[in-house]
C-alpha cells in the first residue's frame, strides 16, 4: 500500500502505483498538507511526530530502567511487609490504559485535578498543561513512567533472584563493599534481564498512541502511531501505510541494537 498514491474515491481503493515516491515526499515535507502535524521539522521539533516519538521513547525508557533497577533491588531485600510492598509497586502495571489515561487527565485538568497548581507555582508547567505540546509531553512521560516502571521492576527482580547468593558471601569475606558487590556481581548478572525489559519497553514506547489520545489528543502531541491512525481515518491509505512501514523500520533498528548487545553479553 505504501507504493501506491492516496485515493479517497471509495473506501478500500488504492491510487496509482508510485514506487517509493511516498517515502520521498514524507521526508521532503511534500505530504505535510495531508498530515495533522509535521513528520519531521527541526525548526519545530516538538511538533514533529518522529522527534516526539523518539524523545518520549528515550526519556521514558531511560528513567524507567533506572527506577526499575532501584525498586527491584529494594524489593529483593528481606523486610517486614515486603509482600505488600511488591503488590503496591507492581499494581500500576495492571491498570488498563483507558483508566490510566483518564486518571492523569483528571489529575492535570485545571479546576479538577490537584496536580496543576503545585507544579504551576513551581514554574514547571502552565495553568492549562494539557493544551500545549511541551507540558502535555512531560505529563504523558510521567504517566508512562508511573505505569510501566512496574514492568521493568518485575523483569529485573526475576533476574536478581536467579543470582547465586554464595557469590555475595564470598565477596563479603573478600572485603568487598556494597557498591563493589553491585558493580562486580549484581549488575553484570542482571544486565540480560535489564536488556530484555528495555527491549519490550522500547517497542511499546515507539508505538505509543492510547495514552496520548486519551490525555491530550494527537493534535497536541503527535506521534508516529498518531500519524498512521489519523491519515488512515482520512482514507489516505498510501500515506498511512508509508508511515506505518517507517515505524516498523524504526522499531526494527531499536530491536537490532538490543540484539547486538545481547550477542556481546553472550560472548
Amino acid at each position: 500500500m505504501s507504493f501506491y498514491a492516496d485515493s479517497i474515491v471509495q473506501a478500500g481503493d488504492l491510487g496509482d502505483f508510485v514506487g517509493v515516491q511516498n517515502y520521498v515526499d514524507l521526508f521532503t515535507g511534500d505530504l505535510s498538507t495531508l498530515l495533522p502535524a509535521p513528520f519531521i521539522d527541526l525548526n519545530r521539533p516538538l511538533q514533529s511526530s518522529l522527534i516526539v516519538t523518539l524523545v518520549f521513547t528515550i526519556v521514558s525508557v531511560f528513567i524507567e530502567a533506572v527506577l526499575g533497577v532501584v525498586q527491584a533491588l529494594f524489593l529483593d531485600r528481606s523486610f517486614r511487609g515486603r509482600r505488600w510492598a511488591r503488590l503496591i509497586v507492581l499494581l500500576p502495571w495492571a491498570v488498563p490504559i483507558a483508566i490510566h489515561g483518564m486518571m492523569f487527565y483528571l489529575l492535570f485538568s485545571p479546576g479538577i485535578g490537584f496536580g496543576v497548581e503545585p507544579l504551576h507555582n513551581m514554574g514547571l508547567i502552565s495553568s492549562a498543561p494539557l493544551s500545549n505540546t511541551t507540558d502535555s509531553l512531560l505529563i504523558i512521560i510521567l504517566a508512562d513512567i508511573w505505569k510501566t516502571t512496574s514492568f521493568v521492576t518485575l523483569i529485573v527482580l526475576a533476574g536478581i533472584q536467579t543470582i547465586d547468593r554464595d557469590l555475595y558471601n564470598v565477596a563479603k569475606v573478600s572485603g568487598a563493599s556494597k557498591w563493589q558487590q553491585f558493580k562486580e556481581i549484581t549488575f553484570p548478572l542482571i544486565l540480560p534481564a535489564v536488556l530484555v525489559a528495555l527491549l519490550f519497553r522500547s517497542i511499546q514506547a515507539l508505538k505509543v498512541y492510547g495514552i496520548i489520545e486519551i490525555m491530550a489528543g494527537c493534535n497536541t502531541v503527535p506521534s508516529l502511531s498518531c500519524m498512521v491512525v489519523g491519515t488512515f481515518r482520512q482514507r489516505f491509505y498510501g500515506t498511512s501505510a508509508t508511515i506505518a512501514v517507517f515505524t516498523a523500520v524504526v522499531v526494527a533498528i531499536f530491536v537490532s541494537i538490543y540484539l547486538y548487545r545481547f550477542r556481546e553479553e553472550s560472548l
